[in-house]
């Protein structure tokens, strides 16, 4: 019988990058191929029930139903199948056993190093078993471990039928890296009373507070004429764009922001003369700082119109997810069984919120309230990215207590 290891190397090893500049979906066809020819073919082969792939928006379902006739909640588990954008070609993942705390050769050939001093969260790791990179690719343990240890988890139930549980379900979809893939996701084809996400990283976390999230896009309009005669007539799309940037509170940045504590981030930049973009995300845990922010960002284009009489900057702002613990708040049920279930596995809950989202948040708001917890993956979307076996071991065994009835 395939480990969870073999499983987890099999699946990582398997280009699923997803691709923002596609339109279809899912975004790329190799996460068609991995959600019909592995995911469906795998959870057919544990005996689940139901199993099927929608066409229409790349999940995979599946059903494991309840066992037992003694009143238990319908629950729910979700990972994605698509890796960051980040080289997902040939990957091939090595496993180090009883790690020494020092630093990780990852290609001797080409001296790509991990080191323990730009990643001190290594030292966690002393005497555990790692899954690593050759230094030339990602991982993909960002999805690929939340898919095989609900994966495992439900092979484990179907094997035991002596642990009671209520209807089980799972979803595996696309896109998550690119923040997409949860807008299709068919609720009335996942009657659960609450999910969680298994996309979280080390050992304990459990989250269910992200940020308000939305995109903020600047179009600049500048004037361009010959140096010669410039005076009293050009209009640089380049100095807008800095003056614009500085119009912004210069302490609400990532980089110097933590917690709660919200931020505008300039992603992109590019400009002519007359002609300007700039590419923002604004986020914040608080609703209320959520929007004034977003009006700040506005306020930001009026005040540059106002100073040149004319309109040389335009803004758009669109939300993009919002805190799904404005849902979660009413009903904590699904918080306190994931404690209690952290906690059976001697496990303490790290309940620290994300600065950022998950597939959770806008699944929350469709009306399913869904948490998020830990895979056992660090150093996400990069050549350093690691698995570290026993930590899955324990998000198996996480889902196993949440579902069983007699806890």
């Amino acid at each position: 019988m395939e480990t969870m290891v073999q499983r987890f190397i099999r699946y990582a090893s398997i280009n699923t990058r997803s691709n923002e500049e596609s339109a279809s979906i899912p975004s790329t066809q190799s996460q068609v191929d991995f959600a019909t020819n592995v995911l469906v073919t795998d959870l057919k082969a544990i005996g689940l029930d139901n199993v099927f792939y929608n066409e229409d928006n790349g999940f995979v379902i599946g059903t494991l139903n309840a066992n037992t006739d003694e009143p238990a909640p319908s629950i729910g588990f979700i990972a994605h199948m698509d890796t960051a954008d980040y080289n997902a070609e040939n990957i091939t993942p090595r496993i180090i056993e009883n790690y020494d705390g020092n630093d990780i050769c990852l290609n001797e050939s080409e001296e790509i190093y991990t080191h323990v001093k730009d990643f001190p969260n290594l030292k966690n790791y002393v005497g555990k078993t790692l899954v690593v990179t050759d230094g030339l690719t990602l991982l993909g343990g960002d999805g690929k471990a939340g898919i095989c240890e609900i994966m495992e988890a439900l092979r484990y139930l179907k094997e035991h039928p002596e642990i009671k549980h209520g209807k089980i379900m799972c979803a595996f979809g696309p896109d998550e890296e690119i923040g997409v893939g949860a807008d299709h996701f068919d609720v009335s084809q996942f009657p659960v009373d609450f999910a969680y996400t298994m996309d979280g990283e080390s050992l304990g976390q459990l989250e269910y507070e992200t940020f308000n999230a939305a995109s903020g896009t600047v179009i600049l309009k500048g004037v361009s004429v010959h140096t010669g005669t410039a005076k009293d007539i050009m209009i640089n799309c380049g100095k807008l764009a800095m003056q614009f940037d500085a119009l912004l509170p210069g302490a609400a940045v990532p980089e110097h922001t933590s917690g709660r504590e919200g931020f505008f981030m300039l992603m992109s930049m590019e400009t002519q003369v007359d002609t300007g973009k700039m590419n923002y995300i604004i986020r914040d845990h608080d609703k209320q700082l959520f929007e004034a922010k977003k009006h700040f960002f506005e306020h930001a284009a009026q005040t540059l119109n106002d100073i040149y009489n004319r309109e040389v900057c335009e803004v758009i702002v669109k939300d993009q997810y919002y805190n799904m613990y404005d849902v979660i708040k009413d009903n904590m049920t699904c918080v306190e069984v994931a404690k209690s279930a952290m906690i059976k596995a001697g496990i303490t809950p790290d309940c620290a919120p994300i600065r950022g989202g998950t597939d959770g948040s806008k699944i929350s708001f469709m009306g399913i309230p869904t948490p998020n917890i830990f895979t056992g993956v660090e150093n996400l979307h990069g050549r350093h990215e690691f698995a570290c076996v026993d930590d899955m071991k324990k998000a198996v065994e996480v889902i196993i207590n949440i579902v069983n009835i007699e806890k």
